[in-house]
């Protein structure tokens, strides 16, 4: 199934991913006949998408793409393809300009690959992804939490979540992302911090004062500052 069009329906009661994650200029890893760019007029927010397919290289790289060039990236079942996913996931978020986003959809290795390695339904799989684990079944498991903690202080991960909504635990084993409903998949959305952030230690207001205006309008409480 095409899983970018199948998170469509479960991204559309997200606000953020038409006013935060979508925005601006994209980088579609893997787009092949199911680009987030045909979903324009869901995400309004876009400027443009580029496409990178085995035509344009290596998926691992990014070779001929400038540092910092894209408001986000997008990437669905591509990573567990890639030859070394952390080196992939560094060119990914070094072509993402700071405050940007890189959204992410990787198999679940219990949901998808459900306890067999190598894969029995993608042989071009070289790795399986779990949010955290201290012991998997396979050989080549990978948590995601260590894995985006490679990336550095400036990775923030905004969203992780285990897509098991669809899912049906209870059937026989086969691959249930043929079905309509089950992504069988976890979703990753990690913000680039911006260098002044990263050495801050986080995203931190800055300072001021709100008048009373302000503060009636954003907490419907009527205040008066403090006479001297």
């Amino acid at each position: 199934m095409k899983e970018t069009s199948k998170a469509l329906p479960r991204r559309l009661h997200l606000p953020e991913f038409a006013t935060r994650y979508f925005v601006g200029q994209g980088l579609d890893i893997g787009a092949g006949t199911d680009p987030i760019a045909q979903y324009g007029e869901a995400f309004p927010a876009i400027k443009a998408v580029r496409a990178w397919d085995a035509a344009d290289g290596d998926a691992q790289y990014l070779t001929g793409l400038a540092d910092a060039g894209f408001d986000f990236v997008h990437a669905a079942y591509v990573l567990q393809r890639m030859a070394d996913p952390r080196e992939a996931l560094r060119h990914w978020f070094r072509v993402l300009k700071p405050g940007g986003h890189l959204i992410l959809l990787v198999p679940d290795e219990d949901m998808y690959e459900q306890g067999f390695w190598p894969s029995r339904y993608n042989h071009d799989n070289r790795w399986t992804f779990t949010v955290f684990k201290t012991k998997s079944w396979c050989p080549v498991s990978l948590n995601l939490i260590e894995v985006v903690q490679a990336l550095g202080a400036a990775a923030d991960i905004r969203r992780m979540e285990v897509l098991g909504g669809g899912y049906r635990h209870g059937l026989p084993r086969f691959d249930q992302t043929l079905t309509p409903v089950a992504e069988s998949a976890i979703e990753l959305v990690i913000r680039k911090r911006p260098q002044t952030e990263t050495v801050a230690g986080g995203r931190i207001n800055p300072d001021g004062q709100l008048t009373p205006a302000d503060v009636y309008v954003l907490t419907g409480l009527r205040v008066e500052h403090p006479k001297a």
